[in-house]
């Protein structure tokens, strides 16, 4: 009996233990089947993605092949194209209430002048005339004073910006950029010491548009002006005139066949009118440490665009008065006086005119023009050595070696 009892319960445990391997082989068989069929789907899954990410790179460098030929000036190029707004003006905005609206380019022009309170008078007169023509008007105030422009009427209408002792040539290049005035048609930068009772500024925009002329001046009256350039003097006879027919400085013979400054191609700096496309080269003309910009009108030309000869011109019709008066570092000197001055300057060394003075110059006017001529002389360099080292650039005015300059 016992012996049956033990043999039944040998077999019962081992169907146990072969249930149990059963169990187990079919637990293991089913985890596989889950991990197999997981593993597929994730792969799929991954598959999809990296499929997807293929796709958005295409696109990103179809995208970006699209818009290599876009120009997209640096900085703006985290912006939609719509978003950007490259240019402005000096049109004032009140803080509330409709905006101001603006006008047409062709019919807005900027009078931008450097002005000291000694000259308000002469400055009153300039404005009113040029308001009158519905100009936009920008003081450039060297003695830093503008609390005593606004007693007049027009005051709050002008842009006043005021920096001690600096030139006209310092304020626009900081604050004309071409970005900024390219609302304008033209751009007045003007001296403070001019006479205009014998200028017209609608006559004067008529002509120019006729002419075709993107840089112009006034013609300055030859019997009240300080003249320095016999091109730029008024003629008589005629409403506007490109070149000279005479003998200049040193000898020069100015006639009909000259394409040189300042036989043709040329104005001075004290009332020069620039087109908006001009001024756009001019501007990155000017260098940023010259402050008086001598050199910069005989290299003005490059900026006509299209032929110096034809695009400058001096309008007779509508002339002015240069009083010659250097407001800028000092009193009024006579005509006598400001020659010797220049030819002292020019007799000093450069390393003499550079030398720091340890106290306040005897004669500011002096220093002003020394340091004119020393920049001169750097322009002149920095011009020689832009050509020397540009090697894409082609000068339109270059002429054979053999042939003799006019």
């Amino acid at each position: 009996m016992k012996k049956t009892t033990i043999s039944i319960s040998q077999k019962d445990h081992k169907r146990r233990r072969l249930f149990f391997r059963s169990c187990l082989l079919s637990t293991l068989l089913m985890l596989s089947a889950v991990f197999f069929c997981g593993s597929h789907f994730v792969v799929t899954d991954y598959k999809e993605k990296f499929l997807s990410w293929g796709l958005v790179d295409a696109m990103h460098n179809a995208i970006s092949k699209n818009c290599e030929a876009q120009c997209r000036p640096e900085g703006i190029e985290a912006l939609p194209k719509g978003i950007v707004s490259k240019t402005s003006d000096f049109v004032m905005q009140p803080l509330w209430g409709p905006r101001t609206q603006k006008k047409p380019k062709s019919s807005t022009n900027l009078l931008a002048i450097a002005v000291g309170i000694k000259q308000k008078d002469s400055v009153n007169k300039i404005v009113k005339k040029f308001l009158s023509s519905d100009f936009v008007v920008m003081l450039f105030h060297y003695d830093g004073n503008v609390n005593d422009w606004r007693d007049l009427e027009w005051s709050g209408r002008a842009i006043h910006v005021s920096a001690v002792n600096q030139t006209k040539w310092w304020y626009a290049k900081r604050f004309l950029h071409p970005d900024i005035v390219s609302e304008y048609a033209f751009i007045f930068l003007w001296d403070e010491d001019l006479g205009i009772e014998n200028f017209n500024v609608g006559r004067y925009l008529s002509i120019i548009r006729k002419e075709g002329l993107e840089i112009s001046q006034p013609g300055l009256d030859p019997d009240n002006s300080e003249v320095h350039h016999d091109l730029t003097a008024r003629d008589k006879r005629s409403e506007v005139h490109r070149k000279i027919n005479k003998t200049i400085g040193g000898g020069r013979r100015c006639n009909e066949n000259s394409t040189d400054p300042p036989c043709t191609g040329f104005v001075e700096m004290m009332a020069p009118v620039f087109s908006r496309a001009s001024w756009r080269c001019v501007w990155h003309m000017i260098q940023n440490d010259l402050v008086h910009a001598w050199g910069l009108d005989f290299q003005l030309g490059y900026c006509a665009q299209g032929d110096r000869t034809k695009n400058i011109g001096i309008v007779d019709s509508e002339y002015i008065v240069h009083y010659g008066l250097p407001t800028l570092g000092g009193s009024a000197a006579n005509k006598t006086n400001s020659e010797e001055q220049d030819q002292a300057a020019k007799n000093m060394s450069t390393s003499e005119q550079l030398a720091p003075s340890q106290s306040s110059p005897s004669d500011p006017r002096t220093e002003v023009r020394k340091l004119s001529f020393v920049e001169l002389e750097i322009f002149k360099n920095r011009w020689k050595k832009a050509i020397r080292e540009d090697n894409c650039w082609v000068d339109p005015y270059q002429k054979p070696p053999q042939q003799s300059k006019q």
